[in-house]
């Protein structure tokens, strides 16, 4: 794997055994920044093949900290679990916390929306965009797994748009909507009405 660009490089690959089999875990670094990312991969294939992947932004509070105020870390173990129920698939792993703004403005809009603001409202007030990501890294990712065409596991229609503009053939969008609690029923009907996210109102509306 020798595949680089002058924005990001491949770094390293290693096996990564996890709760529902064993992984491969690459790593990348962005050259300006400094900022690592990584993918795990499992199973192998041609690259003539549609490859299941999602890509997750990092959310340290609900991926390891079990945080029941967004729905990621239910949409992390989803993701790997279908990634090993199909064979073969790939894990974007994006260091964007907080949608691009940072841990510590993550915890400054957490203390806004407790005081009644949304997400959006409270990424605003900060300064900040309601979505800050940026998906172009997934083009050296994915070139270095030598993965052409992707079903992509999203809810999110600008990470299909990404991948398209990145050259990246998405030929399905797979739904990935799990982790909906009491806590989080205003956060996802925020992400569905205001950044477009694909959720149905049932799937938020509180019975």
């Amino acid at each position: 794997m020798n595949v680089s660009s002058e924005k990001y490089q491949y770094v390293s690959s290693a096996k990564l055994p996890t709760r529902w089999g064993q992984f491969t875990i690459h790593g990348f670094v962005e050259s300006e920044s400094n900022q690592e990312h990584v993918a795990l991969s499992y199973g192998e294939w041609t690259e003539e093949e549609i490859i299941p992947i999602r890509i997750h932004s990092e959310c340290l509070t609900g991926d390891a900290l079990f945080s029941t105020r967004c729905d990621c870390g239910a949409q992390l173990e989803k993701g790997l679990q279908n990634i090993v129920k199909n064979g073969k698939g790939v894990l974007l792993y994006l260091r964007q916390e907080g949608r691009g703004i940072g841990l510590l403005n993550k915890i400054k809009a957490y203390q806004l929306q407790d005081q009644g603001m949304d997400t959006v409202e409270a990424n605003e007030h900060l300064g900040f965009d309601a979505d800050l990501r940026d998906y172009s890294i997934c083009e050296l990712m994915l070139a270095t797994l030598k993965v052409k065409s992707v079903k992509l596991m999203t809810n999110n229609p600008k990470k299909r748009a990404a991948l398209s503009s990145l050259g990246i053939n998405v030929v399905e969008r797979v739904p990935i909507d799990h982790g909906v609690t009491d806590d989080n029923r205003h956060y996802i009907q925020t992400k569905t009405e205001k950044l477009g996210h694909q959720f149905l109102p049932e799937q938020y509306t509180k019975r």
